[in-house]
């Protein structure tokens, strides 16, 4: 069965990319294997670090690894990537053998696609995701959705999407699918 690793980049509980994540993994239910990342021990990028490897940066490069595909469900922070995702990417790209800096890393290869939930800033986020990503040497897999917090989330902490914006999660869950053949 396919393998779907699923980045989400707030760390906070129930985020509401976290529910959206759990949204997307009812859409690829039956089709793929979805694990969620724990990758809240990383440390904070330094080159002082990368050897011997760390064991926290060790395990998320082998689920990485592992993986089939991405799906990173992030949040927009000051119109940008969130720093703790940003932080992860630059870890998992670092090539495996220092020796080598353009050789494959973790991530290399991979096919990754972007959801997200956020009122607002969105385009200048995907547009960062859109630069970033190859530049990884990854595959990006398009459609990206975007979604915004219900009104009614802020008091009870619960995402409700629309039907459209089921749809679309579902079309993208399919795109992705197709991508890993």
């Amino acid at each position: 069965m396919k393998k779907v690793l699923f980045i989400v980049g707030s760390l906070r509980k129930g985020s509401f990319n976290h529910q959206l994540a759990e949204l997307a993994e009812k859409a690829l239910e039956g089709k793929a294997k979805v694990s969620y990342l724990d990758y809240s021990a990383v440390p904070i990028f330094n080159q002082d670090l990368e050897a011997p490897v760390l064991p926290a940066v060790a395990s998320v490069r082998e689920v990485t690894e592992a993986a089939d595909a991405i799906w990173i469900f992030s949040p927009v922070y000051n119109f940008a990537i969130p720093g703790p995702v940003k932080n992860l990417l630059d870890w998992i790209s670092r090539a495996k053998d220092l020796s080598d800096p353009s050789g494959p890393s973790a991530i290399n290869e991979k096919l990754v696609t972007v959801s997200s939930v956020a009122n607002g800033g969105q385009d200048n986020l995907f547009g960062s995701y859109r630069n970033l990503l190859p530049f990884i040497r990854t595959t990006v897999v398009e459609p990206f959705v975007q979604t915004r917090v219900n009104d009614s989330a802020w008091g009870d902490g619960k995402l409700v999407l629309e039907a459209n914006k089921l749809a679309e999660l579902q079309a993208q869950a399919e795109a992705l699918l197709a991508a890993i053949g």
